[in-house]
């Protein structure tokens, strides 16, 4: 993870080195999320359960919000 600029990145590594095609941009939600959790065996349910106590919002919204969270870093080869 690095900052530039503003915006929270991670550079996805090509076979060649870095390749600046693949760019991921976090918000700060999702930054939360990946310093809790960055290396650490999670469940969707914990994320949600996360969101619920650090923004007060209510379980379905954080349910969804986990399931969007995962899905999108499985499609970035983030996690497996």
């Amino acid at each position: 993870m690095q900052t530039v600029g503003g915006e929270h990145i991670i550079l996805l590594q090509g076979n060649l080195g870095v390749d600046t095609t693949k760019i991921i941009s976090f918000n700060e939600t999702s930054l939360f999320l990946w310093n809790l959790y960055q290396n650490k065996e999670f469940t969707k349910e914990q994320i949600a359960t996360s969101l619920i106590e650090e923004y007060g919002i209510d379980e379905e919204l954080a349910t969804e919000d986990a399931d969007m969270w995962v899905r999108s870093l499985i499609q970035h080869s983030l996690i497996d």
